[in-house]
């Protein structure tokens, strides 16, 4: 694992790399809006697909290091995860952009500009809590790129039901975390154990990968 900061218009941010020794894609992923880049999903993907011939680089946005509580606007974190793209070399192509929460948005917004070949979506914020009247769907489907969506069957920010049946119209495939939450994690005494989540995560990110993005499923 190797770490730098990276200069960006909204102050110094942090990209963490765990490379594979013959890559055959980079995952680049930012964090949600409430943690940083060192949640148990993240933390999973960066671990394992690394083991696959995945290198895998976690961004920290700037208001992260900086110690602040609440993110900045979209845009700001939109800025900081096309710099994070730049920074790495040419040859990690091809590049799939992904994220948690506020990531996951951001890595869709962004997927199509960045030349991305692929968006990795974990806990898609459909909708604020309790308001499925302001949906972002319209963010996911836009991606223009192959999109895998990992939600959590209980979901506040929307529930595998809540999203469209023609998805996979839109390039845009869903897999669900039995008995999860926004954070992908499961009640102590119901739904898969910790280690069955990540093993799912990691598992349906590297079928999806290369089925999709490499071309060599």
């Amino acid at each position: 694992m190797t770490a730098r900061e990276l200069d960006t218009p909204h102050g110094p941010a942090r990209l963490e790399v765990a490379r594979a020794r013959s890559p055959i894609a980079t995952l680049l992923l930012s964090h949600g809006a409430g943690a940083g880049a060192d949640t148990h999903d993240l933390e999973a993907l960066a671990a394992h697909l690394p083991r696959q011939g995945v290198t895998v680089a976690r961004l920290t946005q700037p208001w992260r290091v900086a110690g602040r509580k609440v993110a900045t606007a979209p845009p700001t974190l939109d800025d900081a995860l096309l710099v994070a793209v730049g920074s790495l070399q040419r040859s990690a192509r091809p590049l799939v952009l992904g994220g948690r929460s506020a990531g996951a948005r951001s890595a869709a917004r962004c997927a199509r500009s960045a030349g991305a070949a692929g968006c990795l979506a974990l806990s898609f914020p459909l909708h604020p809590p309790g308001r499925p009247e302001r949906s972002r769907l319209d963010e996911l489907t836009g991606a223009g790129v192959p999109t895998l969506v990992v939600q959590g069957e209980r979901d506040p920010m929307g529930t595998p039901e809540e999203f469209p049946a023609d998805l996979e119209a839109h390039d845009v495939h869903l897999v669900v975390v039995p008995a999860a939450d926004h954070s992908l994690r499961t009640p102590k005494r119901s739904g898969p154990a910790p280690d069955d989540v990540a093993a799912l995560l990691v598992e349906a990110t590297l079928e999806w990968l290369v089925r999709e993005v490499t071309g060599s499923g």
